[in-house]
């Protein structure tokens, strides 16, 4: 596949919900050229591991990620990826009128991937592309935990999957 071939993570909540990423995610990071994650780590040694296998990381910090991770990580990430210009935050607020409140919250912004609800999201409001690619450890009410992979050719995102995950490697 040719392009710039994203790995979107958000959620991971390492150590609390699972004792590590899911193999098939580690696999992602060492096919990705980028790997973005939308915050809520938990703690830092996850962030020091995909700092070390990944060939390039956009980060933020989430709502449940404590000082050292706050000390470390941006609260809005932007990063020109392929041409367009993408951001990434946590939290986006209420789903109702989403895509209208990110939209003015970020002009200048082609996409936003954030986090926080673990619930996948995959909409355009006015020219804002808003991704979310849920968790790949704690799917709370979803069927499935997940993350997502995108690739962008020519200031263009030509492919957004979503993949599910078995619910192995979770903790009880």
């Amino acid at each position: 596949m040719s392009g710039l071939r994203l790995l979107l993570l958000a959620d991971t909540h390492v150590p609390a919900r699972a004792r590590a990423l899911p193999r098939q995610v580690w696999d992602e990071v060492g096919r990705a050229d980028v790997v973005i994650h939308a915050g809520d780590w938990v703690t830092p040694p996850l962030l020091e591991e995909l700092e070390g296998r990944a060939r390039r990381l956009v980060a933020v910090h989430g709502n449940n990620d404590g000082p050292e991770l706050r000390s470390r990580l941006p609260e809005v990430a932007r990063a020109e990826l392929g041409g367009m210009a993408w951001g990434v935050v946590h939290e986006t607020g209420a789903r109702t009128r989403r895509g209208e409140r990110m939209r003015a919250a970020y002009p200048d912004l082609d996409v936003l991937v954030f986090g926080h609800s673990h619930i996948p999201w995959d909409t355009e409001h006015d020219g804002l592309r808003l991704l979310n690619p849920g968790s790949p450890t704690d799917r709370r009410r979803e069927p499935h935990c997940t993350y997502m992979t995108a690739t962008v050719e020519d200031r263009t995102i030509t492919a957004v999957d979503l993949h599910r995950l078995p619910r192995a490697g979770a903790l009880p």
